[in-house]
């Protein structure tokens, strides 16, 4: 659309609103002017009240009035910023269309103001309207006298109207109703039947991704509504608003660096060298510049000297959904990675194997296959013979969810060689390609959860007769005795630990990644409320993003190949100080003999 069609649309849809002066003192004489004219006139209160029905816009900064405790007085004008405006209308437009729409947003930027004030106005003026307003508690919709409640922005917009434009209202705990066109406004809080069985003209959401059974209010909500106002400062990625986030909703954006106020003296940097975007502002002449590569601007440095931690910032006002979780491994490691080791696999394709003996036959190269392999394969089709390998398998149930995932690293090295993925790979046909795919790597030591699915997958491996594997040991003891139990468990503080082994070991270089997916993956895990590690989208009821989502199988996988190397390293370690006719010598020959029988 041309500028001039954009500019033709938005009068159309806010004719009145070039009357109203945005300079605070001219805009309060107008307001009162107007408050005059309408109580004074019949005739003009009618047509005022058909201009605010008309433009939004109008009646916003004409007759609204908005409430901020920080300031003196508290009471304010509504006069909108310009991002405002565009808000403002495209709000109402999503109510009018049917459309669903997302705000994210920074802290304080008058989004939740923007979206019950829209509401109000459709409630107010448009007849046999229905909304529902939803926040994470009761409460937080309507408690008597509580500023931070939905409702109680409804109740001040009424109190400050003049009387010719002040509905006749029913008004219950949680629940507005306009006696003058049969409109209503009810709230609820979010829980997983939120909604359901009504029908609504639209649904304001407000701090969704604060909703523990976010998933379960989407679903519940779907079909009450065609339109369903989702409002939240990110908290991480694993919640039902960071999902709807990633679809293909349309979505307005609340940054601080759109605030005239917090934007003053706005700045940046490029490859560490200052820009300045305000040329107008005037700073100090030893003011501490911070050459991060971020928007920034004075207020939004002493923000970040307020904050007792990066997440604070990140969620409240970068809109860093990432940076607002608390992230296990470190954001400025992964980066290094990214740029110093990873890069473009040499080959990906498929390698096919007969599936009764799990013997591999040849590599097929393809564009889009599922494994991808980072060292040259010998002329034989393998892998490099001189190449000692480990494999770690993280496996899935092989519905679609989530991938199965296997990591090949070079033992000596720590270099990933070769990845796997696939999201539709059941755990049993899993194992008799991590078979043949270990054989295909020079028979490489292979290391597996042995929780969950990871049971059928180990059954299967050991049917099979392949015994290069990994046998639970408890790390807890001195000696890191050896059980007959195959697959490593990742429970409670072992789960940490070989996270914890795995993150030092990226951190140091004793791996190094090549595959850009695993990588950003670990950006992924956060630690929980309960002090264990997990990958953000398991923390979610419901996960209704099928085989697109991962949930950081790859880190998973990743993190055991360190564990089988780590394994591998004490074995010999150990072996040093044997003598061969030793009891511990001869025992060692029987175990490795004994693990190593080939059911072919």
């Amino acid at each position: 659309m041309s500028r001039s069609s954009e500019s033709s649309a938005r009068s159309r849809q806010t004719p009145y609103y070039d009357l109203v002066p945005k300079d605070f003192y001219a805009n309060l004489r107008f307001r009162k002017e107007m408050i005059r004219l309408g109580c004074s006139d019949e005739k003009a209160a009618e047509e005022l009240w058909i201009m605010c029905r008309r433009d939004l816009l109008f009646y916003v900064n004409t007759f609204v009035w908005t409430y901020d405790p920080r300031l003196e007085p508290s009471a304010l004008p509504f006069i909108t910023y310009d991002y405002q405006d565009d808000a403002l209308m495209e709000t109402e437009l999503a109510i009018v269309k049917g459309e669903d729409l997302l705000f994210e947003k920074s802290r304080d930027m008058g989004a939740t103001w923007i979206g019950t004030t829209t509401i109000e106005k459709r409630w107010h003026f448009h007849a046999l309207q229905s909304f529902l307003m939803l926040s994470r508690v009761e409460d937080m919709v309507d408690k008597t006298e509580d500023p931070d409640c939905l409702f109680w922005k409804i109740d001040f917009i009424h109190k400050y109207l003049p009387p010719f434009l002040a509905p006749a209202i029913n008004r219950n705990k949680l629940h507005i109703y306009n006696k003058d066109n049969d409109s209503t406004i009810d709230g609820t809080s979010t829980t997983g039947n939120a909604g359901r069985g009504g029908r609504r003209t639209a649904i304001f959401l407000d701090e969704f991704a604060s909703i523990d059974q976010g998933h379960e209010v989407l679903s519940s909500t779907r079909d009450v509504t065609r339109c369903r106002l989702f409002n939240s400062t990110p908290k991480g990625t694993g919640n039902a608003f960071y999902d709807m986030r990633q679809t293909n909703i349309k979505k307005l954006r609340f940054h601080w660096s759109q605030h005239p106020v917090k934007s003053a003296g706005l700045y940046t940097s490029e490859a560490g060298k200052l820009k300045i975007l305000d040329k107008g502002y005037e700073f100090e002449p030893d003011y501490p510049f911070i050459l991060d590569g971020k928007l920034r601007s004075p207020w939004y440095d002493n923000e970040c000297r307020r904050a007792a931690h990066p997440m604070e910032i990140a969620q409240e006002l970068d809109i860093d959904y990432l940076g607002s979780d608390y992230q296990f491994f470190v954001t400025d490691v992964i980066n290094r990675i990214q740029k110093q080791d990873v890069r473009e696999p040499y080959k990906t394709g498929e390698l096919e194997y007969d599936a009764d003996s799990c013997r591999p036959l040849y590599f097929t190269e393809q564009q889009g296959g599922r494994l991808q392999v980072w060292v040259n394969i010998d002329p034989a089709g393998k892998i490099p013979e001189d190449i000692k390998c480990v494999l770690g398998v993280d496996i899935a149930a092989g519905t679609g969810a989530s991938n199965s995932a296997i990591s090949v690293v070079n033992e000596k090295t720590g270099e990933k060689i070769a990845e796997y993925a696939c999201p539709y790979i059941k755990p049993e046909a899993l194992a008799k390609y991590a078979i043949s795919l270990a054989q295909w790597c020079n028979n490489g030591f292979m290391i597996w959860d042995g929780g969950g699915h990871g049971r059928v997958f180990g059954d299967t491996v050991i049917e099979l007769g392949f015994r290069n594997v990994y046998y639970r040991q408890n790390d807890q003891s001195i000696t890191k005795k050896v059980s007959d139990i195959p697959g490593c468990f990742l429970t409670g503080s072992n789960k940490l630990a070989i996270l914890g082994a795995y993150r030092k070991a990226l951190d140091s270089g004793a791996y190094t990644q090549r595959s850009y997916e695993a990588n950003r993956e670990c950006l992924q895990y956060v630690f929980t409320s309960k002090s264990t590690v997990e990958h953000a989208s398991s923390r979610n009821t419901v996960d209704p993003t099928g085989a697109r989502d991962n949930h950081g199988d790859r880190v998973i996988a990743d993190a055991l190949a360190y564990k089988a190397i780590q394994s591998h390293s004490y074995i010999e370690d150990e072996s040093q100080f044997e003598t061969r006719h030793c009891f511990a010598a001869r025992r060692r020959r029987f175990m490795d003999k004994r693990k190593q029988k080939q059911y072919w």
